[in-house]
């Protein structure tokens, strides 16, 4: 597939927030120790794809870790709000410990990945919507045969992974959790309009072992 264009989706570095399994949403944390190391690592993986365009959340931890990609890859990190993780409302800031404890039905359902039962929060159908634009755009700024960049947030990105291959939610239910720095790599299919799900929850090796990597928490 010569002329098929294709779409790196990087999940941000760790943040001291993922490492204590506190609920983030749009709450701003910043990349801890790991976190940078995480991002420098994968930086050099993602140089070498050669990509054209890189966009990335807005949000602190994405932001930052777009900042490694960006210098490793010659580009500007391009901003993009479309690409935050969920609105998570007053659940932000939360620990799992202190959810479950306050609503342990909902959080039961909440980390099943049904993250529509958190009362204030931003419903999977938004999510959906607002990253499906962005990375669609994103894709229509790639030239043919060429590679471009998001750097985003785990739950949103699993939604759209499903999102853009057209599946439903049970078969949504079978990704796991994009570890910190990891990415999924997905290209076009011209002839259908569709994608091809090329690589999940890839991760650079980095100093520090196998513990630089988590699944904890959101965002």
């Amino acid at each position: 597939m010569p002329d098929a264009r294709t779409l790196v989706l990087l999940r941000h570095g760790r943040t001291a927030w993922n490492q204590a399994r506190r609920i983030q949403g749009h709450a701003d944390a910043e990349l801890d120790e790991t976190g940078h190391a995480q991002a420098q690592a994968v930086a050099q993986h993602v140089a070498a794809l050669r990509p054209v365009h890189l966009w990335t959340s807005d949000l602190t931890r994405a932001a930052t870790t777009a900042s490694y990609v960006a210098r490793a890859c010659g580009l500007e990190a391009v901003a993009d709000a479309r690409l935050r993780e969920y609105a998570l409302g007053s659940r932000e800031g939360w620990t799992h410990d202190d959810y479950a404890a306050r609503h342990p039905e909902e959080f039961a359902a909440f980390r099943t990945g049904d993250f529509d039962v958190v009362p204030d929060g931003e419903g999977t159908i938004a999510v959906e919507k607002r990253m499906r634009a962005a990375l669609l755009d994103l894709l229509d700024v790639t030239p043919q045969g060429g590679l471009s960049v998001a750097v985003s947030h785990g739950a949103a990105l699993r939604v759209v992974v499903a999102s853009l291959l057209s599946w439903d939610v049970d078969q949504l239910r079978t990704l796991g959790a994009l570890d910190n720095c990891g990415w999924a790599l997905l290209t076009e299919v011209p002839a259908t309009g569709g994608f091809r799900l090329g690589a999940y929850n890839r991760v650079a090796p980095a100093r520090g072992g196998p513990g630089f990597a988590s699944r904890i928490g959101v965002g």
